[in-house]
């Protein structure tokens, strides 16, 4: 079975517009503070939006606090039931993604 993997791809995706690009006459241009009149940085619409994404995704909590607290009560009291085929099919699921993405 292959593991999904789990490395941010909204900041690779951010920083893959971040990297400097060539220009005709093949040198490294550098987006810094200064620009002349004639230099103008503009952002494609795409780059626009997974900065948006990213800042987004920066913002949400790394583990839902009233979540985790409602499974261990249910865990403390012996009510939580782990059902087997809602297991089979999220592998079955993350597998075929696996395969296929």
């Amino acid at each position: 079975m292959k593991v999904s993997e789990t490395r941010n791809q909204a900041s690779e995706l951010v920083s893959h517009y971040k990297i400097n690009e060539k220009t005709a006459t093949g040198r490294e241009t550098q987006v810094s503070g200064k620009t002349d009149p004639e230099e103008k940085v503009s952002l494609s619409a795409k780059a626009k939006d997974i900065n948006k994404v990213k800042e987004a995704i920066a913002e949400l909590p790394d583990m839902r606090e009233e979540k985790v607290m409602e499974l261990k009560r249910r865990i403390d009291e012996g009510s939580y039931r782990v059902e087997g085929e809602k297991v089979a099919d999220k592998l079955i699921e993350e597998s075929l993604l696996d395969i296929f993405a």
